[in-house]
């Protein structure tokens, strides 16, 4: 795939939300061990919901994917006010400021919105690589997006979300060697020893949603 229209920037959402609503349980189940057992709640409904915010706004954004997003953005921080829901609106929020005049999405356009998005993560969470949280998955895979778009202008949506799936997965991975540092999941950090990071896990979610409508027949 070349390039994603703005009209089709929600479509590409909605994969997203469509992939944690199957993924709900899964998540809940993960982050009950560990944290408070809402975090499939709280990306299945915020995802679900980002598609129409951005719909709603798609008429006044004038074609402008990244106005479009940063609105929806903020929409979606007022409807799910949580820890990891604030960390995801201003994740995207952030995803949308990168893309500000942009009329289409193409492979470094897509690799500007994971790298904004990996931003808004940290500056909302003041998290840093290695703290077994989202960031550890989000990261790489915004990393990784950035260097095939950089060592290939031309890189197609395809090449771009396929280096940061990748990351993203053996970010997942790294995270059951990590020591998590926040909130309940410290308290119980013996617990998590060789298992993977329900933030991280989510957050590889994230960019295997986008990678299904992308990579979609």
């Amino acid at each position: 795939m070349d390039k994603i229209l703005f009209a089709q920037i929600p479509d590409l959402f909605e994969s997203v939300g469509s992939l944690f609503v199957e993924k709900k349980d899964e998540l809940c189940e993960m982050d009950a061990k560990l944290g408070d057992g809402d975090l499939g709640l709280t990306m299945s409904k915020g995802y679900s919901a980002l598609p129409d915010f951005m719909r709603a706004e798609a008429e006044g954004a004038g074609g402008d994917i990244g106005k479009m997003i940063m609105k929806a953005g903020m929409k979606m921080s007022s409807l799910i006010p949580s820890t990891m829901g604030f960390l995801m609106s201003t994740g995207v929020m952030e995803g949308g400021k990168a893309l500000k005049g942009r009329t289409e999405l193409d492979g470094a356009a897509l690799a500007d919105y994971l790298t904004g998005f990996a931003a808004g993560i940290q500056k909302r969470g003041k998290c840093q690589a290695g703290q077994r949280t989202i960031y550890d998955a989000i990261l790489p895979a915004s990393q990784a997006a950035a260097k095939a778009a950089a060592d290939n202008p031309g890189a197609s949506l395809n090449v771009v979300i396929a280096a940061a799936l990748e990351a993203a997965k053996a970010g997942v991975e790294a995270t059951k060697n990590m020591v998590p540092v926040f909130g309940k999941a410290a308290v119980h950090a013996a617990a998590s020893a060789g298992v993977p990071d329900q933030g991280a896990t989510a957050g590889y979610y994230k960019i295997l949603g986008l990678s299904h409508y992308i990579n979609r027949e």
